[in-house]
């Protein structure tokens, strides 16, 4: 069956975005926001870095499979929180690491850990100015998830870019779309042909051109000191 998530993402300033998506897989709802506090750069305050907090809250809506016991609805919540550093060596190859760490609230098994940690790493190579080659892989700790057979994840995707649109091709042997369920649920494995094709198509909206502004505000603060002059 296909696994489906609609999201959408909203950036209120340049380094702060919020988003919100629902996944057809445990008719999930997904809130999260995204804070970038380190931005890579040259010049004079040069940074060799970028970093990006993560972090997001999911609800499970899915009908609970023993309705005749004593369900409370924080037993559908879950949690995940991720530092993104990045650094873009060239204009053709950028690295990311991901430490992760997921918390659900209501696990399969008195055996699992209600908080399962991960180390993710991502690389993105271009091969045009429109075209790229990204890898995924986040890395399980053992020992976290016994009621299944739980594996780390891989992906391999290609991104295409036509203007505001960037589609994306991929295979994983993850199902789950959010961190909730491909750092934790990925059961199925690589090497024995577990592999699952998927598309995505991001569309960007340009509301405000922050670098604009940025500079008519300059020219306004400029004119008010001539005046002042």
């Amino acid at each position: 069956n296909a696994n489906i998530r609609f999201g959408v993402e909203y950036g209120a300033t340049p380094w702060l975005s919020v988003g919100w998506g629902r996944s057809n897989v445990e008719k999930f709802f997904d809130a999260y926001a995204k804070f970038k506090f380190l931005r890579q750069s040259t010049g004079k305050r040069k940074m060799p870095i970028s970093a990006v907090l993560y972090t997001s809250i999911g609800i499970t809506s899915a009908a609970w499979p023993d309705p005749d016991r004593d369900n409370l609805f924080t037993s559908r919540l879950s949690y995940a929180t991720q530092l993104m550093i990045s650094r873009k060596f060239n204009r053709i190859f950028s690295l990311q690491i991901m430490p992760t760490w997921v918390h659900r609230n209501l696990v399969e098994s008195k055996d699992d850990k209600n908080d399962i940690f991960a180390i993710g790493a991502g690389t993105r190579t271009m091969i045009t100015k429109s075209v790229s080659i990204n890898l995924e892989y986040f890395y399980l700790i053992p020992g976290q998830v016994k009621s299944i057979d739980a594996n780390s994840t891989f992906s391999i995707g290609v991104d295409i870019e036509t203007g505001g649109h960037v589609f994306q091709i991929m295979a994983t042997n993850s199902v789950g779309m959010v961190e909730q369920f491909y750092v934790p649920k990925t059961t199925d494995r690589w090497l024995k042909g577990d592999i699952h094709l998927g598309f995505n198509i991001n569309r960007m909206f340009t509301l405000a051109d922050y670098d604009k502004m940025k500079k008519n505000k300059e020219k306004r603060k400029l004119k008010k000191e001539r005046e002042a002059q």
